[in-house]
């Protein structure tokens, strides 16, 4: 998913995330039959404005060598699950914008819209064709494409969590099988469903990592308990939607050691729930604090946005 595309470059992608104090960045190499290997991820204060900060950046990290994609963050976009007109390929941007004039809380006009196919069931069977539909205001595109600018700063994608997480989700996927993928942070929680290393479904909780690792008591029973419902309908809703996919299990991003979760959700869900690592798919050279699983869920969409493909939704 790229909501905006400059011409390509580079093989490797240098992913960036701009907050309001600070730049991360994370990049992968891809080497010829090995493992990708994590030779930056790393957070930079921020020092005067924006471009100041990137302007440094770009000499420090000599970001040209790469290809570039900055990640957008929650709130910052809307992602929508419609279904696909009928018309021509060329013409359906075009027409998922119009689909979605009534979707948004503001003027479709004043959006930049992109389109990420779902594949279709291969076994033949008449079915409804998906596509994602994501949406930012204008505004929020250029004022992030004018600071990478006035950097100097090559900009060649604007991405989104949910994309960045299949890129993680598909190293971890088997043959002919569905993945669930689980993610928190500070801000909530990522759902992703995978298969054949697109993206089938995705669901954002509000739920966050600290509710369920710093809470005790009812408090964290009660986030617990609603989070299993949320899980268990977005399973029902995938199997409803995709019933041609099966997924395999529920990959759960590392959390604290003895937060319980993983047990909780395993008891009851009807997939099996297990905790991921890292450091079974990707090597990590630049960053050998990344070996620790706990420190891995903050960082992990961003690495998921330097897993990017040549030529890649």
């Amino acid at each position: 998913m790229a909501l905006f595309a400059a011409k390509d470059r580079a093989t490797d992608w240098l992913a960036i995330s701009l907050f309001p104090d600070r730049v991360e960045v994370a990049q992968v190499e891809r080497g010829a039959g090995g493992r990708p290997a994590v030779r930056i991820c790393d957070s930079y204060a921020k020092h005067g404005s924006p471009v100041e900060t990137l302007r440094r950046l770009r000499k420090s990290l000599r970001a040209n060598r790469f290809q570039c994609s900055a990640l957008l963050q929650p709130g910052e976009y809307q992602m929508q699950l419609v279904e696909a007109p009928p018309v021509p390929v060329a013409e359906l941007k075009s027409a998922v914008r119009w689909k979605l004039k009534d979707l948004l809380d503001y003027p479709v006009d004043a959006a930049t819209v992109d389109v990420a196919d779902v594949p279709v069931d291969k076994s033949g069977a008449p079915r409804s064709h998906y596509v994602y539909a994501v949406s930012a205001r204008n505004e929020r595109i250029a004022a992030c494409m004018k600071a990478f600018h006035d950097a100097g700063f090559p900009l060649d994608a604007i991405d989104v969590p949910e994309m960045a997480q299949r890129n993680i989700a598909r190293l971890f996927e088997e043959p002919g099988r569905g993945l669930a993928m689980l993610v928190f942070d500070d801000r909530g929680g990522l759902l992703t469903f995978t298969s054949g290393g697109e993206l089938y479904m995705a669901r954002q909780t509000d739920i966050t990592l600290d509710q369920l690792t710093g809470l005790t008591g009812s408090a964290r029973d009660g986030a617990l308990d609603r989070l299993v419902l949320e899980l268990q309908r977005s399973l029902d809703h995938f199997d409803r939607q995709f019933s041609y996919i099966t997924p395999s299990r529920l990959l759960l991003a590392p959390l604290a050691e003895g937060a319980g979760v993983q047990e909780y959700l395993a008891e009851h869900l009807y997939v099996p729930v297990q905790t991921f690592d890292l450091s079974e798919v990707l090597d990590f050279p630049g960053a050998p604090e990344l070996r620790d699983p706990e420190r891995q869920s903050s960082r992990l969409q961003l690495i998921g946005g330097a897993l990017r493909e040549q030529g890649a939704e």
